[in-house]
């Protein structure tokens, strides 16, 4: 197949696409660069970071929407990516986090984004005073706010696991989830914790807006597991090597049509286009599922044996085909396999078929890692810091990015159902390994960096 030549019929299969697939771009998010608003007094760097939100995202939410309407293209979300805030607050001292936080949840709200990320702090070789200062206001921020998203780096292939950070952030989940247990752990929604970050991530919660980035860039994030289903559904007697192709050719549509929304939008508002990250990322709605994509594929459930191979294959060739669609290509890229927000997944998860140590496997072939996981809310907080540094340590081993984005649901055990709501979805609390990791996790100190980081 040759992705360059186009028929007419491909074309009315694209405008089906949306019609009848779920297809989507999943989100534009305007990166803002916010360490010019930086300043010694806590009062002043919040209203900085205020006026400037409010001055590069005015026309953000109209402008994407008049893009959406003209184009006919669904644009879900509108999103603003910020600068690490541990960064913009450290000249500020300790107890500005929080103010700056609800300074960022009040300038999306009335912008009217959807999320704002970058409540961020790069610790992966170390924590300075104002990374320690942003992890321990986490449970206020994230409780005080509703749109504000966290990401922690804390870990890459060039630094190692900072395990001291990897046991923080383990108490620190489980103290944001019980500030308000009646929540069921919603607030550990919008926190989300990796190794290898990268700079340019459009997609909440994990989105930053790295110092390597312009002053304001527009990132567009696509989706579409919807489309690669109905696509691979037509030739039930492929071959795997012919399903392959398939999903580079509906890949290379998805990701055209996201090219084109965000640079439009772009366009329109006056700054540079950032890249596309061509993520298949699902929603709980049926049909939108990349677990639906491996049934499809002849597993009977996600996660059973054959499941790592089948997403493997799907993830190569996702990203073959956007490669081809886009000489901007960044991001996550990839499939996403986030437990809740998938339907197919969590009702694997729901019968058995989906562990949590079969998940983390997957990891290994997929974008991201452990995403939208519930767990008993009285697990401990070193197994929490295990969980997190077995992921940390894939992607620190394969050169790739992973992440952990665990809930633990307080007053639930294993086996019981959980709902986020909305895009977040539904699904089964996971059971985690009744054994201890606590001495390894009290040992502290870090993990070295592997000898592949060793490149130059």
């Amino acid at each position: 197949m040759d992705p360059a030549k186009l028929t007419s019929n491909e074309v009315f299969d694209t405008l089906q696409m949306f019609e009848e697939h779920h297809l989507d771009i999943r989100t534009i998010t305007l990166g803002v660069n916010l360490l010019d608003c930086a300043s010694p007094s806590v009062r002043e760097t919040c209203e900085r970071v205020v006026r400037k939100l409010l001055r590069v995202g005015r026309n953000l939410v109209p402008t994407v929407n008049e893009v959406a309407r003209d184009l006919g293209i669904p644009i879900i979300n509108k999103r603003i990516s910020c600068t690490p805030i541990s960064l913009v607050g450290a000249s500020a001292g300790p107890s500005c986090f929080v103010p700056l936080a609800m300074a960022m949840d009040k300038a999306a709200a009335e912008l009217g984004v959807d999320f704002i990320a970058g409540f961020s702090a790069p610790v992966h070789r170390g924590l300075t005073p104002a990374d320690r200062a942003l992890l321990d206001s986490l449970p206020e921020a994230l409780n005080r706010t509703e749109r504000v998203c966290s990401s922690i780096s804390l870990a890459s292939t060039r630094a190692g696991i900072n395990m001291d950070a990897v046991a923080h952030m383990g108490q620190r989940i489980l103290d944001i989830a019980n500030v308000h247990p009646e929540r069921e752990g919603l607030a550990c929604c919008r926190l989300v914790v990796f190794c290898n970050q990268p700079e340019d991530n459009p997609f909440v919660a994990g989105a930053m807006h790295g110092p390597g980035e312009a002053d304001v860039v527009i990132h567009v994030g696509v989706s579409g597991p919807g489309v690669v289903k109905a696509a691979l559904s037509k030739a039930p007697q492929a071959t795997l090597n012919e399903l392959a192709d398939i999903i580079k050719l509906a890949s290379f549509k998805i990701t055209r049509l996201g090219e084109m929304a965000g640079r439009e939008a772009a366009r329109r508002l006056g700054y540079p286009m950032g890249i596309v990250d061509l993520s298949l990322a699902p929603t709980p709605a049926r049909g939108d599922s990349v677990g639906e994509i491996l049934q499809v594929m002849g597993l009977e459930h996600c996660g059973v044996h054959g499941s790592t191979a089948a997403l493997a294959m799907l993830n190569d060739a996702v990203k073959k085909g956007g490669a081809m669609a886009s000489s901007q290509v960044g991001g996550l890229s990839g499939a996403f396999i986030p437990l809740s927000e998938d339907a197919a997944m969590a009702d694997a998860a729901g019968v058995g078929a989906l562990s949590l140590d079969k998940l983390e496997a997957m990891t290994c072939v997929c974008s991201v890692g452990l995403d939208m996981v519930a767990v008993p809310g009285d697990t401990p907080a070193e197994t929490l810091a295990a969980i997190i540094a077995d992921e940390m340590a894939i992607g620190m081993i394969n050169g790739k990015t992973t992440a952990v984005r665990i809930i633990p649901v307080p007053g639930k055990k294993a086996g019981e159902l959980v709902n986020f709501g909305g895009l977040l979805g539904a699904g089964p609390i996971i059971p985690v390994n009744r054994f201890s990791s606590a001495g390894f996790i009290r040992r502290g100190g870090n993990i070295p960096a592997p000898l592949q980081s060793l490149r130059n």
